[in-house]
Order: C-alpha cells, then structure tokens, then sequence
C-alpha cells in the first residue's frame, strides 16, 4: 500500500467533567488524530498522550512535532505492505511509542478499507460483545463516588475502577468496599506510591480487589516483583510496559499478574497484539486500557478488545460519558449489558466528521510527496 497523503491534527475536547488521577487533572483531552490516503482509500488513527508529561514523557505537542517533522515524510510516498515494514521506516526513534503509534494505526485502518474487512477480523479477533468496565476519577466528595458507583451497579457493570492518590486512597475504599460488599472494583495508583507505602498496600490487601494497577514508579520492574511477593492481591502493570523488551522483562522478574493494554503507550496495534499474545502464552490476563480517546481511537480499541486473552472488563466508553459531542457519526453507543458490538464497517470503524475535526483541531499540517 502506497501512502499518497497524510493529514496530521492536533486537537483539544474539553471533559464534561475533569479527570483527577495521581498525577494530576486534566479538562480536555489532548489528541493527535491522523488521516492518511492511498488512491481512494482512507484510515484514520488516533494516539493520545494528554497535553502534560504525566502519564508518560511525551506529550500531545510533542508527539505532533514528532510524526510531522520525523515520521510523516519517511512514510509518505512510500509503500508498505505490512505493519513491521511501516514500523522499520522509523524504528531509528527512540523511545515515543505515542508517536510512533499515530501512523501505525491509521496504517490499520486504511489496510482494512483497502481489504473491505472489519479490524477485528485483521487482528485476528471474533466477532463478540466486548464487556466495558466502569471508571470513576478522584471526585470531590466520598459522597458523590458512591452515588456515581451507585449508578454503575443499578446499570449492571461487572467491575468498576476507581482511581486513587495519597489523601484519597483508604478511607474512601474501605467506604467503598462497606457500601458494596459484592461488586467487583480495582485501583489505579498511577505510579502515586512507592515500597514505603507497603502498610498500606497491606491494609488494602484486605478489601478483595481484583488488582492494584501501576502502583510504584511509571517505569519501575523490579520494586513491583517485591511487592507482588508481599500481598495476595495481583498487580497489574500499565506505564511500565511500553514495549515487548519491558514485558519480556516483567515476565522474567514475575511484576505483575495482569497485564493493561493501551494502543498509544506500547506503540501501535501490531505491538499491543504481540504483548497479548506473549501473555496468552504465559498464563497472563489481559485487559484493555484507554486514554479518554474520541470515537476514532475509542472504536480501535473495541477492536481489540475482541482477541481471546482480554478477559477483564476494558476501559471501554460510550462517548456520551466523557464528551458533550464526539468527533464521529455514530457515536460510540453502550449496549444495555453493558458491552460493545464490534464493528461490521470495513476500514475506520468510526469515522470522524470533519467539520468537528477541523473545530476541534489547534495545529494541522498535511505531508505530501517530496
């Protein structure tokens, strides 16, 4: 496939509500949206680093900078039959799995529009309901959590996450734990805590969660092998594995149980697939993570989420829970059991409207031929 055109958009939606974590807040969510063109074909990608480097060290400006000034004019021009061969065009990059996973997406999406086949089938998934796991941020009250909690049980999520930091971390699980007793929850520490904090890792041992997701450093192996050792409940690593290397290591060293997914921090569809299957094989469950992406990234990852080992209810969400309008028609659309449909839409299971595109955009450039 030959990449004739590529449109690179840097864009802001503003949040309903702001998303508190460990590391901070965030009332908009900061995206880079790519559209690349092969004769009559079109695919869309969306990678999805927030505007600050909290997550990860790269940000929404950085990752524009680099696929415009770096990875774009290697790619466009120039032909490439499969996933690796793209990736090979810029594995001179070090590090940035954000950006390097833009075009590789969009690689998938125009390969699947050329094809005339749903994504899911390219990766190698089934045509299945995908389960959507409920997600609640740091509120601004215990209060306003179990209400919002509240809701999620009365709807019928199998599990909810919830997102803590030193301050808001045991008193409100033990509230949470005392009010629903039976329903499945996980916390994502975001790197917030550190070996010191083993006594609380202890206590929470003792509420029956399903994980404890990325508690110690964003990259960090080692320390989370020596606190899985020292509680029963798993952990799950998220920021620290952002490659195969990492996870080969992780395996090795035994740091987690569980294994989080998410398209842009790992570097594209193809590695994602590659950790899923390495953690298939190792007895690993997998689930998949989000990035508060629109509709263009959201669709991809229902995708996903069709592969065999994603047994964990994802970070999947329809677009009304975080945007006032997303950027595609439709709009992604909770099932009432709280699933999703993969897509039957050969190519961008979503597409966007351009016209919101272009309102949502604060930098576009588009790369053509030399």
């Amino acid at each position: 496939m030959r990449i004739d055109r590529m449109d690179v958009y840097y864009v802001r939606l503003p949040l309903i509500y702001p998303w508190r974590t460990a590391y901070g807040e965030d009332d908009a969510v900061h995206s880079v949206l790519l559209r690349i063109v092969s004769d009559e074909s079109i695919g869309w990608g969306e990678t999805t680093p927030l505007k600050a480097p909290a997550y990860s060290p790269e940000t929404a400006m950085s990752v524009y900078h680099t696929i415009t000034e770096f990875i774009a004019p290697a790619l466009v021009g120039q032909e490439f039959d499969t996933a690796d061969e793209l990736l090979a065009a810029y594995r001179w990059i070090k590090g940035n799995p954000f950006a390097k996973a833009g075009p590789e997406l969009a690689w998938w999406m125009l390969k699947a529009d050329i094809e005339g086949v749903p994504l899911h089938q390219l990766l190698g998934g089934s045509f299945r309901n995908v389960d959507a796991g409920a997600d609640f941020g740091i509120q601004d009250s215990i209060d306003m959590l179990l209400e919002k909690i509240q809701g999620a049980v009365d709807k019928g999520f199998k599990r909810v996450k919830l997102k803590v930091r030193p301050g808001w971390d045991l008193e409100m699980l033990q509230a949470v734990r005392s009010t629903f007793p039976r329903q499945t929850f996980h916390i994502d520490c975001n790197s917030g805590y550190t070996l010191d904090d083993l006594d609380f890792f202890k206590k929470v041992d003792k509420l029956g969660l399903a994980m404890i997701e990325q508690p110690l450093y964003h990259n960090d192996l080692l320390e989370h092998a020596e606190l899985q050792k020292q509680i029963e409940t798993p952990v799950c690593l998220d920021e620290s594995i952002e490659s195969v290397r990492a996870f080969e290591w992780a395996l090795k060293l035994k740091s987690c149980r569980i294994l989080n997914l998410k398209t842009g921090r790992v570097g594209g569809l193809s590695v994602a697939v590659k950790l899923h299957n390495m953690a298939r094989d190792a007895g690993i469950p997998c689930w998949v993570g989000s990035m508060l992406e629109s509709g263009i990234g959201g669709g991809i990852l229902i995708e996903l989420a069709t592969l065999g080992n994603f047994t964990y209810p994802g970070d999947l969400f329809p677009s009304n829970f975080f945007y006032h309008q997303d950027l595609t028609e439709p709009e992604l659309v909770l099932n009432d059991d709280c699933t999703f449909t993969p897509s039957t839409v050969p190519g961008t299971p979503y597409q966007p409207i351009l016209e919101r595109v272009n309102e949502a955009a604060q930098l576009s450039k588009t790369i053509l031929p030399e």
